[in-house]
């Protein structure tokens, strides 16, 4: 069954059965109110929707209930493939997200008590859910964000990840513990905050969520999440699967809209602690508003991540590794490589290889098999990318792969957001397509004569997500981990993102925060220590002590 179609039938659904014709006015209301998604393990958006479908409405998710939003806002999301409205998204209303932070309040004093094993018997099986809907979210990622099939794939898998490590709390969580004195222990636990908030990008609609919501639901603490409005879909099927996997209502809520749900996220007293991945300017006012408030707030910003190549790298894997670090996703990625330093004139010469491979690789629908990269989200992030090209030629540099004209072979996709693989040589620090995130298929490249001299270029940038060296020398290899600033490196890696038994570790202009995502810092940041002292005497108390005011020693 297509998404229309399963559309047309929701709307006499109340959770799969059929609202009986007696049924009274008022429970009328609330059935149009309360609803089941769209799609299903087995239904999901397989092909962009014909000409003059009705948009399908986002619901919000609150005590483990689907529901319409009573707002008179709503958001017209395109396809990003077509331009056409697909979906639509409120503006929650200010009673919305109140109900939402006050069910996640509340829920938190009942979930925090389940104990460590019960949680973790939920957790694998929303592991499980998760797996078994992989397909179902990438389809609705497809739509919504215009990813290839197989992208928005790894985007699920990569989240997938993050909730099958969540599976190791008991190890994670366990308390340490010490007889520092006759009789007397001194243990440490961790337990959980409260309520999170997360705010969510639209490059990574499964992934980002799942970085933190898993670890979340382990740690006892509960949720309230803020999809990008661009792309709920997947944010929603996740809330599904939650509830199935046995978390009670309250637990897990999501809320929609643009700024007066941030700030409500933001503001609120009884959110505890937020997490969010997206542009600088949002990260640095809610970092910086957060933590005036007395939150913990971890901030995923911008990011300009190098690939560095020196002469005696290996060709072949160099060239297919950028091409692919560089276009894939259509370059939105927070660790796309943006940027290639050829390190003297041998490997400045490679550019042409680059340019050759690049040429071939296929922009179309997602939903084409053979398709590399789709389209960019909107079309300002279309019209932003070529005016950042358009200023970096006119400040000198040159496009040697020009995907400005590209136009899709199918005529449905003529609207489309597209922009093909785009090289650009002669670039410097001043250019915008150095200095800015293009957040496109771009990749600029800039020669220098030395390693040392590439080393002082990526540290002097003000990004420090990522960035990597493509060497077959160890010496070489040492001396760039040794003096690289940035938190994430690859050697003959391209996208050094690490998996998440450790932690993604951007920093500089990168970051905001003392705690990253997800691995052990993830688990701190969502945790607070508690220590226990207890004395309990083996051999009796000493007959006629006296009041003492000396700071107790013990021994």
């Amino acid at each position: 069954m297509s998404v229309s179609a399963a559309l047309k039938t929701r709307s006499t659904l109340f959770y799969g059965a059929r609202v009986p014709q007696t049924i009274s006015r008022a429970c009328l209301v609330r059935a149009a109110r309360f609803f089941t998604l769209s799609t299903t393990t087995e239904n999901y958006p397989t092909n962009h929707v014909a000409d003059g479908t009705k948009p399908y409405i986002t619901p919000s998710f609150v005590n483990n209930e689907f529901v319409k939003s009573s707002s008179d806002t709503w958001f017209d999301i395109h396809d990003p493939a077509t331009n056409q409205v697909v979906l639509q998204v409120p503006q929650s209303t200010p009673e919305e997200l109140e109900q939402a932070v006050a069910s996640a309040e509340e829920a938190f004093h009942v979930w925090k008590e389940y104990s460590i094993i019960r949680r973790q018997g939920i957790a694998f099986k929303f592991v499980q859910l998760l797996r078994e809907n992989m397909d179902r979210i990438a389809g609705i990622i497809v739509l919504e964000q215009g990813k290839t099939f197989a992208d928005a794939k790894g985007d699920v898998l990569r989240g997938l990840q993050v909730a099958e490590a969540a599976c190791n709390v008991t190890n994670d969580m366990m308390s340490s513990g010490l007889e520092v004195a006759t009789d007397m222990e001194t243990k440490m636990i961790r337990e959980p905050l409260g309520v999170i908030g997360s705010i969510c990008p639209f490059n990574f609609p499964a992934m980002v969520p799942l970085w933190s919501l898993p670890l979340v639901l382990v740690t006892g603490n509960t949720a309230v999440i803020k999809p990008s409005e661009r792309v709920p879909g997947a944010s929603m099927i996740i809330a599904e699967l939650a509830k199935k996997a046995g978390v009670p209502s309250g637990v897990v809520n999501i809320v929609h809209g643009k700024h007066d749900t941030v700030n409500k996220i933001v503001e609120d007293p009884r959110i505890k602690a937020i997490t969010f991945v997206g542009g600088d300017k949002a990260g640095a006012y809610i970092h910086k508003r957060g933590s005036e408030l007395g939150k913990r707030v971890q901030a995923n910003l911008g990011a300009k991540n190098h690939l560095v190549v020196l002469p005696d790298a290996n060709k072949s894997q160099f060239i297919n590794a950028v091409n692919g670090a560089a276009f894939g996703a259509a370059g939105q990625r927070c660790m796309a490589i943006s940027v290639l330093v050829t390190v003297g004139p041998e490997t400045k010469a490679w550019v042409e290889d680059i340019v050759h491979d690049g040429a071939q690789l296929k922009v179309g629908s997602g939903f084409d098999p053979s398709s590399d990269l789709g389209p960019l989200v909107n079309p300002t992030a279309l019209t932003r990318a070529i005016e950042i090209i358009d200023d970096s030629e006119k400040q000198g540099a040159k496009v040697v792969l020009d995907g400005r004209n590209f136009k899709p072979s199918d005529p449905k996709l003529a609207k489309g957001n597209f922009l093909g693989p785009t090289v650009i040589t002669g670039v410097k620090p001043g250019m915008r397509a150095y200095d800015e995130e293009i957040f496109a298929p771009v990749l600029s490249v800039v020669n220098v004569d030395t390693l040392d001299e590439a080393i002082t270029l990526v540290n002097a940038n003000k990004y420090g997500n990522g960035v990597s060296l493509f060497t077959l020398s160890g010496a070489s290899a040492q001396k760039f981990t040794k003096n690289i600033a940035p938190g994430q490196v690859g050697i003959n890696v391209p996208i050094p993102v690490p998996l998440p038994m450790f932690s993604f570790t951007g920093n500089k202009g990168s970051f905001l925060g003392d705690l990253n995502f997800y691995g052990k810092a993830g688990i701190t940041f969502l945790t607070k220590p508690k220590t226990i002292t207890t004395l309990w005497k083996t051999t009796p108390f000493e007959e006629g002590l006296k009041p003492s005011t000396v700071m107790p020693t013990q021994q």
